[in-house]
């Protein structure tokens, strides 16, 4: 089976951790060990976020005062960069010698006219007080946006068009390596009136070019691995209820309204967005229940073959 796995940067670097590589790469480790068996018996490639390195980046260069901050398509390159080779390294210490493995820097083609550009809702980084916020606001015009009791910058998020090095993807995968791809949602380029590609400032959702990658590369399920078990309605409510499985257009029909922009929402509409396409199966939990996740075993189940939506607490 060809499965594609997209990691939640929160499962790289968690919530209140100090942003450094010890924790990162101990994170890393924890990942690789849930992933491992599934790459020992299936295709795998792996996605994964960037939004709390990239953000991290940002501090950096906001610290430099020599010279310009670097643009977010060469940070997102950067988090590439780093992030696959943690993960490369520690699949390499963990697979059988000589299984290959290949991380590979990708663009993502987005439109440049994508309203998106107007109406930033993706966060990256740390959080902030008001305080903090309102003086990082007027100092660099970056916007913020609430995450939790606390503030977030926020940066465009374009809807991704086309995967660039898709060829060189499916190539991989077919000759048996586990390839780390579209990091970060992919380097955010976009193709100017003469045809030339150009880096944008923006950081593009990691779900929804996961999502476009597996339908191009003909992938038999998609996860979504986050930091909560699935998927819930009344999620910020006293009784909140997992989604154990259901119809995407169902799903989006009745209860979209329940999901975060910038968090959950991304998720679900990525999942159903590939479940309605493809007629293969979504799933979105925990990375800790990974196997169980690929059996259907856990999490939230989104495929053409349910009928409406069922609640976990709705089973007998």
């Amino acid at each position: 089976m060809r499965v594609v796995i997209a990691l939640g940067g929160n499962a790289l670097a968690r919530r209140g951790q100090a942003m450094t590589i010890e924790n990162q790469r101990a994170n890393v480790r924890v990942a690789c060990e849930h992933l491992v068996p599934i790459a020992k018996v299936h295709e795998l490639l792996i996605s994964h976020g960037n939004g709390p390195q990239i953000g991290f980046l940002a501090l950096e260069e906001a610290a430099y005062t020599s010279a310009p901050d670097a643009p977010l398509d060469v940070l997102g390159a950067e988090t590439q960069g780093m992030i696959g080779y943690l993960i490369e390294l520690e699949l390499a210490n963990r697979l059988p010698a000589g299984h290959p493995l290949a991380t590979l820097l990708t663009m993502v083609e987005v439109d440049p006219d994508d309203p998106a550009f107007g109406e930033p809702t993706k966060p990256i980084g740390p959080h902030y007080s008001p305080a903090e916020a309102d003086e990082l606001a007027a100092a660099r015009g970056w916007s913020f946006a609430a995450d939790g009791d606390q503030l977030r910058r926020v940066v465009a998020s374009p809807m991704p068009r086309r995967i660039v090095e898709s060829a060189p993807i499916r190539w991989m995968l077919g000759h048996g390596a586990v390839v780390i791809c579209a990091g970060g949602g992919g380097i955010p380029v976009a193709r100017g009136e003469s045809g030339e590609l150009s880096g944008v400032e923006a950081v593009i959702d990691k779900d929804r070019s996961s999502a476009l990658l597996a339908e191009g590369i003909h992938a038999d399920m998609l996860i979504l691995a986050t930091d909560t078990p699935g998927a819930f309605v009344g999620f910020d409510g006293p009784v909140p209820r997992r989604i154990d499985r259901a119809n995407p257009t169902a799903l989006l029909a009745e209860h979209r309204k329940e999901f975060a922009e910038g968090s959950m929402l991304p998720k679900v509409t990525a999942a159903c967005d590939f479940a309605a396409r493809t007629n293969n199966t979504a799933m979105i939990g925990a990375l800790a229940d990974i196997e169980a996740l690929l059996s259907g075993a856990a999490g939230t189940r989104i495929s053409n073959e349910v009928d409406g939506v069922v609640l976990a607490s709705d089973e007998a």
